[in-house]
C-alpha cells in the first residue's frame, strides 16, 4: 500500500504542488527523486498527443520518446536511417514498392503484439484524419481511397509501401522517419474509436481513435505516455515492453515553465533536473555555477515572420522586401539570441543538403522607406503580428516592432500561447506571424516544400505548407519544388534547392532570421543527457542519476 502511494505521490508531480510532493518523498539534500527526470520546458504549444495530427515541437519530443517508427533517424551519420520496428527493407527495382520486416515478437506498451497490420492501420488512419501532418505520407500519391492498396499487411510480419514516383530511395526513407509515420496499437485505438455518420469532419465515418489519442495513448517507445495536462505538465513512464534497451529512469516529467529566469532559479534549488528554454543572461550565469552544466546542439530549426498576403499592404512585392531590410539582425545576435541562435536567412539549416550560405539583408531604414515609397505606402501603415508569449519570440517581436517604426510602421503585437497562436496562424487569420519552424525529417525536401510549394492556395487547399498559410500563390516555384524532389544526382539537385532559396530570399514574404542552437542546464548528477539535431531525436532513455 506505501508503494502505491509513493507512486501515486511521484505521478501527481506535474500539479502546482509538485516541489512539495518531492520534498516529502525525497531523501534529504535531493529534491527530485532518484527514479524521476523533471525538466523545466514551454509546452504550452502541444495542442494533441495523436501522432496522427500532432505537428508541434514540443509534442514531437515526447512522440519521439514514446512511440516507435519502421526507420528512424541514424543520430551517427543524419544523412541516413536505421531499423527501429523494422529490421530490414528492400526497394523494387521500379523504385515504386517498399517492402519492410519487422523485428519478431514486438509488442506495444498494452502487451498487444505488433504486426504489420498494425502498420498498416497507422498510415490508414493518419491519411483518413487528413489532420495537418498528413501531407507527408500524401505527398507519395497516397489517398484514403487508395491507402488500403498502397500501404498493406502483406503478412503479421511484412509491411508493403508503394508510391506514385520513383523517388530517391533516401527521401522515402527520410519520410518514414517522421513522427506522422508512428505505428499505433490498433487494437487498443479501436476501442476507442467514435462513430459518427459520413460528415466533412468524419468522412469515413468515425474518428479513428483520434479524440481519445489527444490524450491517450497506444505506442511502444521507451517510454509511455501516462498523463498530459494543457499547460502544466507531461508525464511518461517506462514501458517495460520495449524491445530495446529500457530507459533507466522510471519517469519522466516535463514541467510547463516559460519563463527562463523561473527555470534557472528551479534547477538551482534543485527543484527540476534540466532547464529547457533559456535566455543568454540565464545561460551564462549557470555556466558559472559549479553544481550545474551546459549543453548545446544545432537544430534543424529555422526562426522566421511572415507576411499574410490576404493582407493588400503585405501583399505588395516591394513590402515583403521592405521587412526583410527592417529587422536588426546584429542587434538581436548579440543580445537576446545570443548562445541560442545564429543568423541565418535561408530555409535550409546548416548541414542540409543545399543549403545556401549567405546573409544579404542588413538593418536599413532607407532602403526600407524607398521600398515603400514604390510602393505607394511612404507614410507606412498599421499592422498586427501574432507571438506566442516567452522567449526569444517576445523579445524578437518587440525588438521588429521598435525597427519597424522607424519606417513609419505600426506593429501591434497581439500575445498568446503556442496553442492560440498555432490555431489562428493555421486558419490563416493573421497579418504577420512569428514563429520556428522544424524540419519533418532530414531531407532539403522538408524545408522547400513547406517554403516553396502550394499546389492549391484555395482555403479548401490540403497542403497546407507555410506558403499556403500565408496565401502566397506560387505556381512556377511549387513546380520547380517538385522537380528537385526527383532529381536523383545530389549535385544537380543541391544546385536545384539553393536556387529555391536564392528565390525565396528576393520575393517571398518570409523573413528568416536565425537558426536555433538548442540550449540546456543541467544537474551535474544526470549522466546520458544528450540533446539531438530534431526535436524528436530528445531521447531520455539513456538518461540516469548518479
Amino acid at each position: 500500500m506505501m508503494e502505491k502511494l509513493a507512486l501515486r505521490s511521484r505521478i501527481l508531480l506535474a500539479g502546482a504542488a509538485m516541489s512539495a510532493l518531492l520534498l516529502a518523498g525525497a531523501p534529504a539534500g535531493a529534491v527530485t527523486p532518484a527514479d524521476t527526470l523533471v525538466e523545466g520546458f514551454a509546452i504550452d504549444d502541444i495542442i494533441s498527443m495523436d501522432p496522427g495530427e500532432a505537428f508541434e515541437l514540443s509534442t514531437a519530443e515526447v512522440t519521439g520518446n514514446t512511440y516507435d517508427l519502421l526507420v528512424r533517424l541514424d543520430l551517427s551519420d543524419t544523412s541516413k536511417v536505421k531499423a527501429d520496428l523494422a529490421e530490414s527493407w528492400t526497394v523494387s527495382d521500379d523504385g515504386l514498392t517498399y517492402t519492410f520486416k519487422l523485428r519478431p515478437g514486438l509488442k506495444f506498451a498494452s502487451g498487444n503484439p505488433i504486426t504489420a497490420a498494425d502498420v498498416a492501420y497507422s498510415f490508414e488512419r493518419v491519411v483518413k484524419l487528413d489532420k495537418s501532418p498528413a501531407f507527408i505520407i500524401e505527398q507519395f500519391g497516397i489517398s484514403g481511397d487508395n491507402v488500403a492498396d498502397k500501404a498493406k499487411a502483406v503478412d503479421d510480419t511484412t509491411f508493403q509501401f508503394t508510391v506514385d514516383k520513383a523517388y530517391a530511395p533516401s527521401f522515402v526513407l527520410n519520410c518514414l522517419s517522421a513522427t506522422v509515420a508512428s505505428v499505433v496499437d490498433s487494437k487498443l485505438v479501436k476501442e476507442h474509436v467514435v462513430k459518427a455518420a459520413p460528415t466533412a469532419d468524419y468522412k469515413w465515418g468515425n474518428d479513428f481513435g483520434n479524440a481519445w489519442l489527444k490524450t491517450g495513448y497506444a505506442g511502444s517507445g521507451a517510454y509511455k505516455l501516462r498523463e498530459w495536462r494543457a499547460n502544466e505538465a507531461v508525464v511518461m513512464e517506462r514501458n517495460d515492453n520495449y524491445y530495446g534497451e529500457k530507459a533507466k529512469l522510471a519517469r519522466v516529467i516535463y514541467r510547463n515553465m516559460k519563463e527562463s529566469s523561473a527555470q534557472r532559479l528551479a534547477l538551482e534549488a534543485g527543484d527540476i533536473d534540466v532547464a529547457r528554454n533559456l535566455e543568454p543572461n540565464d545561460l551564462d550565469a549557470i555556466a558559472k555555477n559549479a553544481d550545474l552544466v551546459t549543453t548545446s546542439a544545432p537544430k534543424g530549426t529555422v526562426y522566421y515572420i511572415s507576411l499574410n498576403q490576404k493582407n493588400a499592404n503585405l501583399a505588395k512585392p516591394e513590402v515583403r522586401q521592405a521587412f526583410k531590410y527592417l529587422v536588426d539582425y546584429d542587434a538581436l545576435g548579440s543580445t537576446i539570441l545570443k548562445g541560442i541562435g545564429e543568423i541565418h536567412q535561408t530555409f535550409l539549416p546548416k548541414g542540409v543538403l543545399g543549403e545556401l550560405d549567405g546573409n544579404p539583408f542588413k538593418f536599413d531604414v532607407a532602403k526600407a522607406k524607398e521600398l515603400l515609397a514604390k510602393a505607394g505606402l511612404a507614410d507606412g501603415f498599421s499592422v498586427t503580428m501574432d507571438v506566442r508569449t516567452g522567449q526569444p519570440t517576445t523579445g524578437m517581436a518587440e525588438s521588429i516592432q521598435q525597427t519597424l517604426g522607424q519606417a513609419g510602421i505600426k506593429l501591434e503585437i497581439i500575445p498568446g500561447d503556442g496553442k492560440q497562436t498555432l490555431t489562428k496562424y493555421r486558419a490563416r487569420n493573421h497579418d504577420i506571424y512569428i514563429g520556428q519552424w522544424g524540419q519533418d525529417y532530414f531531407d532539403p525536401n522538408s524545408n522547400a516544400q513547406t517554403f516553396a510549394s502550394n499546389p492549391d492556395n484555395s482555403d479548401a487547399g490540403k497542403s497546407k505548407t507555410l506558403a499556403w498559410r500565408n496565401a502566397w500563390d506560387i505556381p512556377d516555384l511549387t513546380k520547380e519544388t517538385e522537380a528537385a524532389l526527383l532529381e536523383k544526382d545530389s549535385g544537380k539537385r543541391a544546385d536545384m534547392y539553393k536556387d529555391l532559396q536564392q528565390k525565396i530570399l528576393d520575393t517571398s514574404p518570409f523573413v528568416i532570421i536565425h537558426q536555433q542552437l538548442e540550449v540546456a542546464g543541467l544537474r551535474k548528477n544526470l549522466k546520458g543527457f544528450a540533446l539531438g539535431p530534431s526535436f524528436d531525436t530528445n531521447f531520455v532513455g539513456p538518461v540516469s542519476k548518479e
